[in-house]
């Protein structure tokens, strides 16, 4: 089981504890540091000291970093045109040296995107745009040097596109698509996909939706690599009562989200509850740090945790 960090700066925090963050999960031997992309905090924080781009900040931190992968989980599609997105994501795997994975969902808070006077539109409109942008992120990063790539879709049009940067890695970044959904979700992770993530839920729903995925890939006939599934877990752990106590806490503070499962409990048990996700299929798991100083977490799971892992 490979684990990752995903943390959520929009609920505030600085770029030096992002950093500070990512090169500690880096020394205590995570797979990735991964980090949302959202401009306005989901809880009652008022999001001090304030929001900050996803790509701008995992640049930096490509230039701090040496081994660790970086991503998003994920980018909205809302926010960005394709084209300069496939700009920057391979401005960003140059800059790592080829340590990028790339998420892209189709973009799910309204409110958010009210308050910056970003188009919003309807979730069917939402999903369309991201089945044209992940053909034309792919697209253009796989098109060879010295050809030009271009699309005439609905929503968006390209010609004679350059398709450069190329990423470092060929044809580009693995690509992951994530999400609950029953229809849309499974057939664009299975058309385009390397990864599949479930967002934080129940090791059962995950194999459900890992089973969805399975049925889309053999439906849409997929030509890829068989996809990797991933998911992303709440986690408040630690040697007392209090300690997890104090986690859980900030793990389960107000939002406008929905209730999500927390697995909580001391590094045995926790072991225990995550090995159930192993067996729902997940090879990958995405740890949330809600708090970014908390590394003594980071430690404890390194320690006590992910070496006992299936």
């Amino acid at each position: 089981m490979r684990v990752c960090v995903f943390t959520e700066p929009h609920r505030g925090a600085t770029f030096d504890e992002m950093v500070r963050a990512a090169r500690h999960a880096e020394a205590a031997g995570y797979d990735g540091f991964f980090r949302a992309d959202h401009f306005m905090p989901v809880n009652r924080s008022d999001g001090f000291p304030g929001p900050s781009d996803a790509w701008v900040t995992l640049g930096a931190i490509a230039r701090e970093t040496r081994t660790i992968r970086l991503g998003t989980l994920l980018t909205s599609a809302t926010f960005r045109h394709p084209a300069i997105t496939a700009v920057t994501v391979a401005q960003v795997d140059e800059m790592s040296n080829g340590r990028i994975d790339f998420g892209l969902g189709a973009g799910w808070l309204g409110a958010e995107h009210t308050a910056l006077g970003i188009p919003f539109f309807t979730p069917r409109e939402r999903f369309e745009r991201l089945d044209e942008q992940l053909q034309i992120i792919t697209g253009l990063w796989a098109t060879p040097r010295g050809e030009r790539f271009s699309f005439s879709g609905k929503h968006f049009t390209l010609v004679d596109a350059l398709a450069l940067p190329k990423p470092v890695q060929t044809p580009g970044p693995p690509v992951i698509v994530g999400g609950r959904g029953p229809k849309s979700t499974p057939r664009l992770a299975a058309l385009y996909a390397d990864e599949y993530n479930v967002p934080p839920s129940s090791a059962k729903k995950c194999a459900e939706q890992y089973e969805l995925v399975r049925a889309a890939s053999e439906k849409y006939g997929r030509t890829k690599a068989p996809l990797v599934f991933s998911a992303s877990v709440a986690v408040a752990c630690g040697r007392t009562d209090a300690e997890i106590a104090e986690r859980l806490a900030l793990l389960e503070e107000p939002s406008i989200l929905p209730p999500e499962p927390v697995v909580a409990g001391t590094p045995a048990q926790v072991v225990e509850e995550l090995a159930a996700y192993a067996e729902a299929g997940a090879t990958r798991l995405y740890v949330r740090l809600r708090d970014q100083s908390d590394l003594d977490l980071l430690d404890l799971l390194a320690a006590e945790v992910i070496p006992h892992l299936p």
